[in-house]
């Protein structure tokens, strides 16, 4: 059984944490744009995993779209790839000790913050394929 309210719950501030990446990457805070988008695309997976009624712990995007493998969702290897650009992304942009010198801002750019908006709404993009498709094979069964 699907938990529609808990996919939309989860789904809904993924899609807000995507918004405010693009915000930050506007205003030129290009590390926050880069976490932001790892948020997002980490709440999007969640929101599948909870969807589906499994627990989803931990920040790896790329080790909980692994966990969605495992019950039988095709993950693709792109994007797999995309999961891992933005996993590398949870610490460094945040922390300074991250870093032998100088702050997270000082190393992002904008173009960073745009691969990393783009690598979001990819997974952003599946997830909702995704979740459509188990709607459809859903009403499918009941037909």
């Amino acid at each position: 059984m699907l938990d529609r309210e808990e996919f939309a719950r989860w789904f809904e501030t993924a899609r807000r944490s995507l918004e405010s990446a693009r915000g930050d990457a506007e205003r030129g805070d290009y590390n926050w744009a880069c976490f932001k988008s790892h948020q997002a695309a980490e709440l999007s997976v969640k929101a599948l995993l909870h969807g589906l009624g499994l627990h989803a712990y931990g920040h790896s995007v790329s080790r909980l779209l692994r966990e969605a493998a495992g019950r039988g969702l095709n993950v693709p290897e792109e994007v797999l790839s995309y999961a891992r650009e933005l996993d590398r992304l949870y610490i460094p942009t945040r922390y300074p000790n991250a870093w032998a010198e100088g702050a997270p801002f000082e190393y992002y750019a904008l173009s960073d913050a745009a691969k990393a908006i783009s690598a979001s709404e990819r997974i952003l993009d599946w997830v909702e394929a995704t979740w459509r498709s188990l709607e459809g094979e859903l009403r499918k069964e009941r037909g």
